[in-house]
Order: structure tokens, then C-alpha cells, then sequence
């Protein structure tokens, strides 16, 4: 098969479509033939040489997928060649196949297209494991997402709309926040122009938001801890804006507030079938209604996947950028 590989680390142009062996399908695990992958912003952190894939893994990058099982290793049942699923992968999603543990399966959602499909794992998996499992967003509290317009974003404002909370988003420019609200987020604040804090607490009567989803990290964490309410939540996913910084404990404990930092990519195989199991429970319905959707920017052909990297480190886009094979 072909996939992109990275023999050194650099800029998009280390992006290399090349021959490489076909995957073997192990215990536990099935061979997608993949139709579609996605661009995360880990797979950028890996080409650059500085996120590696976790142990195990495939080296190649591509954190998701879509497509249909080509075959089925020892100790899978549920599934058959020719399913068509999408899956949550450690990596190996930029290639013509992919090996996936089967509890990282999910059916292609009724009414959603092979491609469109494969904008759904990561982000869904991200947002429902960090705000809901992890911080326990609830009806009628508070959401503040920042990159509104990111793929996590556009699934983040989607999801706890359609749970009843109210929705705050950061955003860089007019359009991007145009989108947001298009998609239901109800408080929408220029990054560039206008302090997050401020603008929060005069649109929540000086409360401040239930629950942070952010992806800035050490920039934003005195201002994050600011921002929350009393016995709010901050769920850290990223780490864009740096990765240490001070914080008054004080502020954290005269708020009765929470901080939390995951990862996906590196969970245990137990751990993330539990999360795409949830997913497959509280999500898939709502996609399969419309209520929630996938928000694709652009799709590429896979062996052209340095013209997706610029785009995203450009951040023009909205939404996901995918990949076709």
C-alpha cells in the first residue's frame, strides 16, 4: 500500500507519499481499507518532530479515518468485511489501510456520507470524553470554548447546545465568529480585539463560565482561572499558547474550581473504547437526527496532504480539513 510518512521531521514538505508494507490485522484488532482521514493538529505537531506516536502505533500520522473493513483478526465479533465505520486510531490514518482495535469502531452515522464521516472520531471523542465525561457539562450552565471555529470547536458548540447549556466562544475575526453562531454559540468574543474575561462576565452577570474547554494552555491559565465560576471546570486539551505558567492557588480555591489536562492519543485501549462506547450511545443519535454535524472546510486528495497542513497552520479554515483516498 502507499501512505504519507515522515522520514524527517520539518514543514509540510516532509509530508511523503511512499510505498510501504500492508498492515496485519491482530488480536482484538480489524484493516480498515481507508476512504477518508483527517487533519489534526497533532498530526502537525508529529511532522514537526516534536508529538510522538505512542508505543505500538503506526508511525505513519492521521489520528482518524473512514472506510471499510478489509479484514478481521482473531477475537473480533460484531463487525464484518465490508462494514462500512469510521475509527479513533493512535495514527497510520494518512495511508491506504489501517490496522484499528475494534473497540475503536464506529458505523458510519445514517444519513452521512463514507468521506464526510471521517471528520467525526477524534473531535467527537475529544469533546464528549473532556466536557461531559470529564467535566460534566449540564443543562444550563456555561460553556466557554476557545477556537470556536476549530474542528473541536464547531463539535464543542454543537454538542452542548444540544444538551441545553449556553455557549461562549474566542474566535479570531468577524467570519469565524459569524460561524459560530450560525452553528448556536450564544456569547461570540474576538480574541484579537477583546479580553475573553471581561466580555464573559459581562455577558453571564459577572459569573463566569461552568466549564473552559481550552487549547492555549499555558497563555491562557491565569486568565482561564479568572473566568470560571464557582465550582467551574477547566479542561485543558492543548497546549498552543505554551506549556508552564504561574497560577494563584487561591483564586483556584476561593472559586471551589477544577482543572484537568487529557490527552487522547495515548489513553489505553480500555480506556478509549469506553469513550467511543459513550460516544456511540450520546452522539451517533444526534448525528443521525442532524442536530449535530461534522463542519468540513476542504477536502484534499491523502498524497497532497502538505496543501492541508498549510492550511491549518495558516488558520483561514473552518471546521475540519479532510483527506480522500
Amino acid at each position: 500500500m502507499h501512505a504519507i510518512t515522515i522520514e524527517q521531521p520539518g514543514g509540510p514538505d516532509a509530508l511523503v507519499w511512499a510505498e510501504v508494507p500492508d498492515p496485519v490485522a491482530g488480536d482484538g484488532e480489524v484493516v480498515v481499507e481507508v476512504a477518508a482521514s483527517a487533519v489534526n493538529r497533532a498530526d502537525v505537531l508529529q511532522r514537526q518532530g516534536v508529538y510522538h506516536p505512542p508505543p505500538g502505533a503506526s508511525r505513519f500520522p492521521g489520528l482518524e479515518c473512514s472506510g471499510r473493513i478489509a479484514s478481521i483478526g482473531p477475537g473480533v465479533s460484531g463487525w464484518s468485511v465490508g462494514d462500512e465505520v469510521c475509527a479513533l486510531l493512535a495514527g497510520g490514518g494518512y495511508a491506504q489501510k489501517v490496522a484499528v482495535p475494534a473497540g475503536q469502531l464506529l458505523p458510519v452515522p445514517a444519513g452521512l456520507d463514507l468521506v464526510t464521516a471521517a471528520a467525526l472520531p477524534e473531535v467527537v471523542s475529544t469533546v464528549w470524553s473532556n466536557v461531559f465525561m470529564v467535566a460534566g457539562l449540564r443543562p444550563g450552565e456555561t460553556l466557554l470554548v476557545h477556537g470556536g471555529s476549530s474542528g473541536i470547536g464547531t463539535m464543542a458548540i454543537q454538542l452542548a447546545k444540544a444538551v441545553g447549556a449556553r455557549v461562549a466562544v474566542t474566535a479570531g475575526g468577524k467570519e469565524k465568529l459569524d460561524r459560530c453562531a450560525e452553528l448556536g454559540a450564544d456569547i461570540l468574543i474576538d480574541y484579537r480585539e477583546q479580553d475573553f474575561v471581561e466580555e464573559l462576565k459581562a455577558a453571564t452577570d459577572g459569573a463566569g463560565a461552568d466549564v473552559i474547554l481550552d487549547i492555549m494552555g499555558a497563555k491562557y491559565l491565569e486568565r482561564n482561572v479568572a473566568a470560571l465560576a464557582v465550582n467551574g471546570r477547566l479542561a485543558i486539551i492543548g497546549l498552543q499558547g505554551g506549556v508552564t505558567a504561574e497560577l494563584n492557588l487561591g483564586a483556584l480555591l476561593a472559586k471551589r474550581a477544577a482543572i484537568t489536562a487529557t490527552t487522547l492519543r495515548s489513553r489505553p485501549l480500555e480506556e478509549k473504547a469506553a469513550i467511543v462506547a459513550a460516544v456511540r450511545e450520546h452522539v451517533w443519535p444526534l448525528v443521525e437526527t442532524g442536530r449535530v454535524r461534522p463542519v468540513v472546510h476542504a477536502t484534499y486528495p491523502l498524497r497532497e496532504a502538505a496543501r492541508a497542513h498549510q492550511v491549518l497552520e495558516s488558520s483561514t479554515h473552518v471546521g475540519k480539513l479532510l483527506l480522500t483516498v
